[in-house]
């Protein structure tokens, strides 16, 4: 079998043709390359005989026909294989963010991406994100037009009065920047009306990969503030704490670090490139990951992001947010993680960044055997009759479930339920978090 077999990164040519500066234009906007002249689509390999003239032709295309210039980019290397030469220009991942032909300039024609073994024409939206990207500014959140037209902002208005900040919907507007040069509402606007077409899901898993869901809520279509506080309701409820009350003080211990999973959450939400999709989080029994999308904000290192040095990719958002008083431009939120957990926990691609918080295996036993005998040995069960026991361990299973879906479970009525629930939040066992139609119960004692 040949060893050269043509893929995402490797285009395979038998000679040289003009089609290359289309070639070295799609990995340019992609993830970078190579092209190998001198060998056929099948892997055989015939050489190149005029090595001069073709190394020429390569560099008047570099240098001539592709705009911005990539020449610090592009490097030509000649390979000996049985005998005969090939040519390999190897391209790397454009510093810009969007190259096109100049013959086409910035338009469809001009500008291509890598898809599989294939170039493919970008769409006009991609290219205008792309080209005020790199060379207007990084906020495509306010240049771009959102997808919906009647949009309104009830709840942003009410954030900010408790703030102290009493805005009309025109001052909101101008204020915040929600509508773009042409007067249409813009992304960021769609982000933070009261309705709008964004989902976002957060998935729990049955074991430790994707096999089998048991969970799927959704808690987007709605103020992107609104929406992390349901995601911060959320993860306080997933938190099982363990407590072990045959020592004093009593020593509790948590599923996960609150402060670290939700300062992965911040980030995922105001670094997200929204022009992809969404933010994800998925839980597994095991772990939790959050992945948001787009990489690194532009030329932001791997050194910096781990130091904490803050440049959002999305900077109005941001100052959203620190407005709230829902987070803090300290830059403190990665090196919370990375002390805690390490930088391992952090994958950081080119188009995507995941962040995998490990669960405490202790708590995460206790859950997976939660029809046996948790808490027996940690002092959970203490005190409890055989009702409030049974309550208990479902609670740390799933501490969403109401007291009619308990009493259907356990096989008493509901009014027994309701008396447990009661006991146990005197006895200090569990407490309420949120409204009781919204809220969920965790389990402290």
């Amino acid at each position: 079998m040949s060893e050269y077999i043509e893929s995402e990164t490797i285009e395979l040519k038998e000679r040289f043709t003009d089609a290359i500066c289309r070639e070295i234009v799609a990995f340019l906007n992609s993830d970078g390359g190579q092209i190998i002249i001198g060998v056929r689509d099948n892997g055989e390999v015939v050489g190149v005989d005029n090595i001069d003239e073709t190394l020429r032709k390569i560099s008047d295309i570099i240098t001539m026909r592709i705009e911005p210039n990539p020449q610090d980019e592009i490097r030509s290397e000649l390979k000996f294989d049985n005998g005969k030469t090939l040519i390999c220009i190897k391209i790397s991942k454009g510093v810009h963010n969007i190259y096109c032909q100049k013959k086409y300039g910035f338009s469809s024609g001009g500008c291509v991406v890598r898809i599989g073994t294939t170039c493919k024409e970008m769409t006009p939206e991609q290219i205008k994100i792309r080209y005020e990207k790199n060379f207007i500014d990084d906020e495509y959140m306010v240049k771009k037009r959102s997808s919906m037209g009647n949009l309104s902002f009830r709840e942003l208005k009410i954030y900010y009065a408790e703030k102290g900040f009493h805005l009309s919907d025109s001052s909101i507007e101008s204020n915040l920047n929600l509508r773009n040069k042409d007067g249409q509402y813009n992304l960021l606007a769609e982000l933070l009306a009261d309705r709008n077409n964004i989902p976002f899901i957060f998935v729990k898993f049955n074991g430790t990969d994707k096999s089998a869901i048991s969970e799927r809520n959704d808690y987007g279509y709605g103020c992107i503030l609104s929406v992390y506080e349901k995601l911060k309701s959320r993860l306080q409820a997933e938190n099982t704490c363990i407590s072990d009350t045959t020592v004093r003080p009593r020593k509790d211990t948590y599923l996960f670090d609150y402060d670290c999973v939700n300062e992965a959450v911040m980030n995922a939400l105001v670094h997200n490139d929204w022009t992809i999709t969404e933010p994800q989080i998925s839980m597994f029994s095991n772990r939790i990951e959050i992945l948001s999308h787009g990489g690194l904000p532009h030329g932001m290192t791997k050194q910096q992001f781990f130091d904490g040095i803050s440049h959002p990719r999305n900077a109005t958002l941001m100052r959203i947010f620190l407005n709230m008083g829902l987070t803090e431009h300290t830059g403190h939120g990665i090196p919370t993680i990375v002390r805690q957990y390490s930088k391992d926990v952090f994958e950081i691609a080119d188009n995507y960044i995941r962040c995998v918080i490990p669960f405490d295996e202790k708590v995460a036993a206790s859950i997976e055997n939660v029809g046996l005998n948790v808490g027996l040995n940690v002092g959970l069960n203490v005190g409890l009759n055989k009702t409030e026991k049974a309550v208990l361990a479902l609670l740390i299973g799933n501490p969403t479930l109401t007291a009619e879906s308990i009493s259907e479970q356990i096989g008493v009525t509901k009014r027994t339920i309701e008396r447990a629930l009661s006991e146990l939040r005197r006895k200090g066992k569990i407490e309420r978090l949120g409204s009781r139609r919204d809220g969920s119960w965790k389990v402290v004692g």
